[in-house]
């Protein structure tokens, strides 16, 4: 079986004298958004027997348990979902943040485990393809056979169902399911409040204002990258949900406007955006390492006060900061910015949001797979009432109680004696805060988010237009998916380098037009145009 290339569109327990070095961030926790436990009906069939089978299992180890152990077997979650479904996994983990590179060979290989938890919504030339050619198994028949639980679940919603098959029809993993539209945004900027109050300055709303801090934070608190987010898997990876680019008109990527599929590096907006960037690098107020920023030293620069700014969740960012902050800094603050704009008072028009089913964190069966009852029936587990409960909340008695109906995490989540963040531990006992084979519950964010700081974002981020400028989730024909995907490999990497390079003061601003030709040339127009018909064809023109 040949290999592919697969890119992105797309410690032991913490010591608190290290964990301004070695806290992980959750590369997996910005879902953080939930599915309301009005939304979901949960299945009241436990698993059948799996017979006692061992099977393997391939996924990366989100970077909160990571923080914590090494491996998931010693991660308490895992235990217990092998223990109430009586299978014995195998995993197969990858290092951090080398799960697509990882993939690659495994699929190369031909030596495929029975499942692979993965993004297989951006697999070259879409999950489709990934069936035709003998990497996953089609799930139409297993579904319906195996899986009553997430048989019954897709039935009563029918408007999810048509987002977790293909063009073609075809059922590919056991989804990730969100649904209620209040807590799909969940991601945002942050600032160190303690510091604006410091300077006398008010949190930020314009892009002037955003300058005015930035600086102030350099040379006044002599910050080394007064603003940090992620440079990882991509440059300006952390900026995909629309801050600071969005203050332009544009995103990254593809979006909606007037009626018509744009792509944001073509327009005049994008040029705008990478010539303030260009600006503010020049300065000094951003991330020197702006291109190999992962979470790991995201959270290390704002943990030892080397960055006062970022973009990130209500969660994994100021859930999980502020306490650390705070244990060397009992004033330490942060605080959720808007999203940035150009004039004072206008409504951003681009902003983080999320969808229902956004294709991550889904788990596929391996088409080489000799155990594939055993492991339909492993992962439907998860949308049973008993597997709903157990990844969300985790283990009764140990990390949720119910009270009065309502299931309530223990002191071990939110009041961690160890000294572990509640991200932390919502990571060693639940799936809530991360992707995988279930549908969230709103229960469990309502009690994550128990700073008025992360109250407040989420309120805060939400004010924006995002909704009307995203593009829906469709599905597309194979054949469209690889075209698509065969143009937006060139256009993407393209994009990237030349945003990169302008950005260090490598070429001059002027170069983006020349690249605007080349992206042209590429055929970006073309997958315009098929974004567009595949809008059409599921009745969004």
């Amino acid at each position: 079986m040949r290999g592919i290339t697969i890119r992105t569109v797309s410690a032991q327990r913490l010591i608190i004298v290290a964990v301004f070095l070695l806290l992980l961030g959750s590369c997996s926790s910005s879902n953080e958004g939930v599915v309301g436990s009005d939304a979901f009906a949960p299945g009241t069939q436990a698993p059948e027997a799996s017979g006692g089978k061992k099977l393997t299992y391939w996924a990366e180890l989100n970077g909160n348990a990571a923080s914590i152990v090494p491996h998931f077997q010693q991660v308490p979650f895992f235990r217990e979902w092998q223990r109430k479904t009586g299978t014995e996994l195998k995993f197969i983990q990858p290092p951090a943040n080398q799960g697509r590179e990882t993939l690659n060979v495994l699929l190369a290989s031909g030596e495929l485990p029975d499942m692979m938890e993965f993004e297989w919504d951006t697999f070259p030339g879409g999950p489709d393809k990934a069936i035709a050619d003998g990497y996953i198994l089609r799930l139409n028949e297993v579904i319906e056979r195996y899986a009553p639980n997430l048989s019954r679940y897709l039935r009563e919603h029918p408007e999810i169902d048509k987002q977790v098959k293909t063009g073609s029809g075809n059922y590919y993993v056991f989804p990730f399911i969100r649904g209620d539209d209040k807590l799909l945004t969940y991601q945002g900027p942050i600032l160190r409040q303690d510091w604006l109050d410091e300077l006398g300055l008010p949190v930020p709303e314009t892009i002037d204002e955003w300058h005015t801090v930035l600086k102030a934070f350099k040379e006044r608190k002599g910050v080394d990258a007064p603003l940090t987010f992620l440079g990882v898997p991509q440059p300006l990876f952390g900026l995909g949900g629309g801050a600071f680019v969005g203050a332009f008109g544009v995103s990254i990527g593809f979006y909606q406007d007037e009626g018509r599929v744009k792509y944001g590096a073509l327009e005049p907006g994008y040029k705008s955006f990478l010539g303030l960037f260009r600006q503010w690098y020049s300065e000094g107020l951003i991330d020197r390492n702006i291109a190999t920023v992962d979470t790991k030293t995201m959270d290390a620069s704002i943990l030892t006060g080397r960055s006062g700014a970022s973009v990130w969740n209500a969660g994994a960012g100021i859930g999980t900061w502020q306490p650390f902050l705070q244990t060397k800094e009992p004033n330490a603050r942060l605080a959720p910015a808007p999203y940035p704009v150009l004039k004072k008072g206008e409504r951003p028009k681009f902003g983080q949001r999320s969808f229902d089913y956004v294709g991550t964190g889904g788990v596929a069966i391996s088409a080489k797979s000799p155990n594939v009852e055993a492991a339909a029936r492993m992962l439907d587990y998860g949308y049973s009432e008993e597997g709903h409960l157990l990844f969300n909340f985790g283990i009764e008695g140990q990390s949720y109680m119910i009270k009065d109906g309502y299931p309530t995490y223990t002191d071990l989540i939110l009041n961690n004696s160890d000294k572990l963040a509640p991200s932390q531990a919502l990571a060693m006992y639940t799936r809530a805060s991360y992707f995988g084979p279930f549908v969230q519950d709103v229960r469990y964010v309502e009690q994550y988010y128990n700073l008025p700081e992360q109250k407040r974002a989420v309120e805060l981020w939400s004010g924006t237009d995002a909704r009307l400028h995203m593009l829906p989730r469709v599905p597309m024909e194979e054949w469209e998916s690889a075209e698509l995907s065969a143009i937006m490999q060139d256009v993407e990497t393209l994009v990237e380098e030349m945003s990169l390079k302008i950005i260090l003061g490598i070429e001059p601003l002027d170069s983006y037009d020349d690249c605007v030709a080349d992206l042209r040339a590429l055929g970006v127009e073309r997958a315009i145009a098929l974004q567009e018909k595949a809008l059409k064809r599921n009745g969004f023109r």
